[in-house]
């Protein structure tokens, strides 16, 4: 069993996730049930499946829900484009988040890179 508490990983995608959520808050009241909903699902999940691979017993285990949160990941980022190209997120707010979100699919790549070497 892995610690994800001091995974780097997990730390900044839970600033992610909770980075998210503000910046949804910005959406119209009538995404409340569509895109909100979905993309604050997509952020959650990301530090979610970490935690919840790191819990497996195995590092094969493990790999694979980094994988899975690695797909979640890539959904938030669509999202956050859909969002960006609705004119619900700023500019220069839409390329911080994907900024961090670039950085962090990075560090998921590195890591799962890693089991896949064992």
């Amino acid at each position: 069993m892995h610690n994800y508490k001091e995974l780097n990983v997990w730390k900044r995608a839970i600033k992610l996730a909770v980075q998210v959520y503000k910046v949804s808050r910005l959406f119209p009241a009538e995404e409340r049930f569509g895109l909100i909903s979905q993309i604050r699902r997509s952020a959650v999940s990301v530090p979610s499946n970490i935690a919840e691979g790191a819990g497996r017993r195995t590092d094969g285990e493990f790999a694979n829900f980094l994988e899975i949160a690695h797909g979640s990941i890539c959904e938030l980022e669509t999202q956050l484009y859909v969002a960006f190209e609705l004119e619900y997120v700023e500019n220069e707010l839409f390329h911080e988040v994907t900024t961090e979100l670039t950085e962090i699919q990075k560090m998921f790549y590195a890591l799962i890179t890693k089991f896949e070497k064992k």
